[in-house]
């Protein structure tokens, strides 16, 4: 499965119709209604991970059915996205899309939030501490941009001590090309990883 990395919103104009998608890690639509809450249509879809089974559920908040909260859903399943929610407003232009303009727009507004953030694949790992010289920081760095490891924590003294999130392949490199008291492993669990992806 993967998860977006980061909630934003973006928007597209069809006819007139204005289509605000918020993309969100697992938060309340309740939070996007309060903000919209002159908008006509606050259409959403959901994909939750828990206990190992994926909870959805998409609403078209009164758009004819299957135009808007389907559709939003189809798109998180065929990217195999999981633990957000995607809310799509709709501000009324005056001019009908019909169902079709109405599925397409939708769709399009979703997929525009997908493509504006990045996505993790979560899969099993390590969380790593890897103790590193301040020369040797930016390397470090450019090595976990260019191979899609997480940093997600870090502590500056008389070296730089790096919190990160590895894979097998990835710890068995950093393992080998480190010196043993250069780095440990603080657990085993379920890690991100970015991932260049396609939209559906």
């Amino acid at each position: 499965m993967k998860i977006i990395e980061k909630n934003l919103e973006t928007y597209i104009v069809e006819k007139k119709s204005k289509f605000i998608a918020n993309i969100i890690y697992v938060k309340s639509t309740q939070q996007i209604k309060k903000k919209y809450y002159d908008a006509k249509h606050n259409c959403f879809a959901y994909r939750i991970l828990e206990d190992e089974n994926i909870l959805e559920r998409s609403s078209d908040d009164g758009e004819p059915s299957g135009t808007a909260g389907m559709p939003i859903l189809d798109i998180l399943r065929g990217n195999n996205i999981g633990n957000v929610i995607v809310v799509v407003t709709r501000y009324f232009g005056g001019i009908l899309l019909g169902t079709g303009g109405l599925v397409r727009s939708y769709s399009e507004a979703t997929n525009k939030a997908i493509l504006e953030n990045n996505l993790l694949e979560m899969e099993m790992g390590y969380e790593m501490e890897v103790t590193l010289d301040y020369k040797n920081y930016e390397i470090f760095k450019y090595y976990c941009e260019k191979t899609g490891i997480s940093i997600i924590g870090k502590e500056y003294g008389e070296n730089i001590k790096i919190i990160a999130e590895v894979d097998e392949n990835s710890k068995q490199e950093i393992c080998k090309n480190s010196e043993k008291s250069r780095f440990k492993v603080i657990e085993s669990r379920i890690v991100s990883k970015k991932l260049i992806r396609k939209i559906r």
